[in-house]
């Protein structure tokens, strides 16, 4: 790994900075590595914490064509099988009625000529995040990275970004990428503005092993005061137990209190509210809270800027769009600056950035807005609405047209 040690207050020039070494950040540095241009990733972090990152609870759904990009990447290759679970089946439950409208990997259209056997993939966020270092650092092509150490400044003139480090280093870049979360401060110190929804709740994850199988299927249980979910994860390497990524959403003065319990009270008060239906549950991590907020910026690239990652769409996590999304933006961004490349544009021309904006536009905003609709529906707790979703969910599962609909979503085609 190349981390620069360059003194404070020396000027270095890249032809891309990129600000923020998550893993959208960091895929995008590999997916760059082709066109041969100087890269540099800007992370505060320091550099332990990226290529050995902690468990954070959180299990990413990655769709099939997530996984085609990150084979493509040469990332795939660096996920050992046993942190890859499949995810076959989807089911979603609306309060204590029994019934669920389940989209299966048979609704899922063919993937490369084959039918799937799988709508996606299951891996936790810390094995993508030290499988990404891994392929962007172990590689030829590395870029420089400047890690522990935040932005202070930043701005655009006509020929260059400009970055100024907490250590007083200053980087100059052709094109500056933010890829620094869903509230990027380099977003808004270019004055890029986005629309925020807080949801008023918090989402309480971590893994436990239970009684009853999960079949490989996640649920989505919209029950009366809270949402569930459960994301079915590989057995339990010390117990062979059925394991799963459990998800508890309630208001922030509610989870505070489930957040404060032991672990043996813990453990029966999740079993209640997942109605016994996957027997005797266990703690089998940490337990790890987030806070539910969406951001949409109002615009995905300024002058010398394009924004990647959550720093361009900040999703609510019940459809599982949010690194898919992420992956989009990388996706979409290298292939606009590949293409610049071949017609001699430079990094930052208006018309590139345009296009790039445009097309991750047409693939987020609509995902956006859709779950955004979801989650206000689902989670009202009128009589109405709650009859609403029923009938939604029966009709969904009566409707074949619809459940492949769904089934297209979740596995990216």
């Amino acid at each position: 790994m190349h981390t620069d040690t360059t003194s404070a207050g020396a000027a270095r020039h890249f032809d891309i900075a990129i600000v923020g070494a998550g893993p959208a950040g960091l895929c995008l540095a590999q997916a760059l590595k082709p066109l041969g241009r100087s890269v540099v990733l800007v992370e505060q972090h320091p550099a332990s914490s990226l290529e050995n990152p902690a468990f954070d609870g959180r299990e990413i759904a990655l769709t099939q064509h997530s996984v085609r990009l990150l084979t493509d990447l040469g990332v795939w290759q660096h996920l050992p099988s046993a942190d890859v679970s499949p995810l076959r089946d989807a089911r979603v439950l609306n309060g204590p009625n029994p019934f669920a409208m389940t989209i299966s990997h048979r609704d899922a259209p063919p993937v490369r000529g084959q039918a799937p056997s799988e709508l996606g993939f299951l891996v936790g966020n810390h094995h993508i995040r030290r499988a990404v270092h891994s392929a962007v650092f172990d590689g030829p092509g590395a870029p420089t990275l400047l890690a522990g150490q935040a932005v202070e400044r930043v701005h655009t003139t006509p020929d260059h970004a400009h970055l100024t480090l907490t250590n007083g280093q200053t980087v100059t870049a052709e094109l500056l990428v933010a890829a620094d979360s869903r509230h990027s401060p380099t977003r808004r110190a270019l004055g890029i503005a986005a629309d925020h929804h807080d949801f008023g709740r918090s989402m309480l994850v971590c893994a436990m092993t239970h009684d009853e199988p999960h079949h490989h299927a996640a649920w989505e249980w919209f029950d009366l005061g809270q949402t569930l979910a459960l994301l079915p994860m590989n057995p339990c390497p010390a117990t062979g137990m059925h394991r799963s990524s459990v998800v508890l959403t309630l208001p922030g003065s509610e989870m505070d209190a489930v957040l404060a319990l032991g672990e043996a009270a813990f453990n029966a008060e999740m079993q209640r509210r997942f109605a016994n239906r996957l027997g005797a549950m266990s703690q089998a991590s940490t337990r790890h809270v987030y806070p539910l907020v969406a951001v949409y910026p109002r615009r995905l690239v300024a002058h010398r800027l394009a924004c990647v990652g959550d720093a361009a769409c900040g999703m609510h996590p019940v459809t599982a769009h949010g690194f898919n999304l992420g992956l989009r933006s990388v996706e979409a961004l290298s292939a606009g600056l590949s293409q610049a490349a071949q017609r001699g544009l430079g990094l930052a021309d208006p018309s590139v950035l345009a296009r790039y904006e445009r097309t991750h536009w047409l693939a987020s905003r609509p995902t956006y807005l859709a779950t955004q609709w979801v989650t206000q529906l689902y989670t009202q707790e009128a009589g109405p609405a709650r009859l609403l979703r029923d009938v939604a969910l029966r009709l969904g599962q009566g409707f074949a047209p619809f459940r492949r609909a769904v089934a297209a979503s979740l596995t990216g085609a």
